[in-house]
């Protein structure tokens, strides 16, 4: 059977972040991320070397799935084989799916997947982003840490496509308010508070 590589499920938790803020959500955390944020708050800062991955078939990610919509996040899930196979067993349950990605390796997936698009290659041009995702991402969420971001992909922020800036959290008494004078700047975003983290779950 199709298996995937996983960091960690939990469900009947919250979507803490852009355009789905306070939804029941389930969580399929993908393992696997090259990309090394230097704040991933996954473990894959350096890489993820001391994170144990878990091979998962399709079959048992669905049977622990109690909520309508599905977030599949990582690591980094297009970087996945079988990340295809697993949304088209997801949408035949019915339920909704959410992936989170940087953009950086392209798969086509069904349409009715919301595609939320956080690039990260101004921290790794080894890792851009690939054309397609600018069209196909139904959102695009941008991590703010020394409010040069923006302007990195200013010409990929169309007003009519949801935009979402995040202050990163580690150092939040410092990008909250870098991230406020942005909106000015940017009148069509909105602000992506990581609701999850301040009400502690998961």
């Amino acid at each position: 059977m199709p298996f995937l590589l996983i960091h960690e499920t939990f469900q009947q938790t919250i979507q803490g972040e852009g355009y789905w803020i306070g939804t029941p959500c389930d969580f399929i955390r993908l393992y696997g991320c090259p990309v090394k944020c230097p704040w991933c708050d996954t473990g894959y800062a350096d890489g993820g070397g001391a994170i144990a991955a878990q091979k998962v078939e399709i079959t048992d990610l669905i049977a622990e799935l109690k909520s309508d919509r599905v977030v599949i996040s990582g690591g980094e899930p297009f970087f996945q084989t079988n990340l295809k196979p697993l949304t088209e067993a997801i949408l035949k349950t019915g339920k909704k799916i959410s992936i989170e990605t940087s953009g950086s390796r392209w798969q086509l997936l069904s349409e009715t997947v919301w595609i939320t698009l956080s690039p990260k290659e101004h921290l790794n041009p080894e890792f851009p982003v690939i054309p397609e995702f600018w069209q196909r991402a139904n959102e695009i969420k941008i991590v703010i840490s020394d409010g040069k971001e923006p302007y990195f992909y200013q010409q990929y922020l169309q007003a009519e496509s949801p935009l979402f800036f995040q202050p990163e959290w580690n150092d939040r008494d410092r990008t909250i308010p870098l991230t406020l004078n942005l909106l000015r700047e940017f009148p069509h975003a909105r602000l992506s508070p990581q609701l999850h983290k301040y009400l502690q779950i998961p």
